[in-house]
């Protein structure tokens, strides 16, 4: 079942406020808790990983983000 509009909005704005601040949480603490357990890994691998994590967090929620910002195609007085 499609998501509506209004139904998209909403869960991109949770999202934003809410998931993405707790994911930045989690993957800063999971990079701490390697680098105490393997050793802290050289400066550049380290950016990498913040890049490719900082990255990782779109795929799972681009169908959520899509369309959000036009205006709504479910709305009767838009022509």
């Amino acid at each position: 079942m499609a998501l509506s509009y209004k139904a998209r909005r909403r869960l991109s704005l949770l999202a934003l406020v809410v998931g993405l601040p707790a994911y930045i949480v989690v993957a800063v603490t999971v990079v701490n808790w390697a680098g105490a357990r393997w050793g802290r890994l050289p400066i550049w691998a380290e950016f990498g990983v913040y890049v490719v994590l900082g990255l990782l967090w779109i795929a799972p929620l681009k169908p959520i983000f899509k369309g959000v910002g036009k205006d709504d195609p479910d709305d009767p007085s838009q022509p």
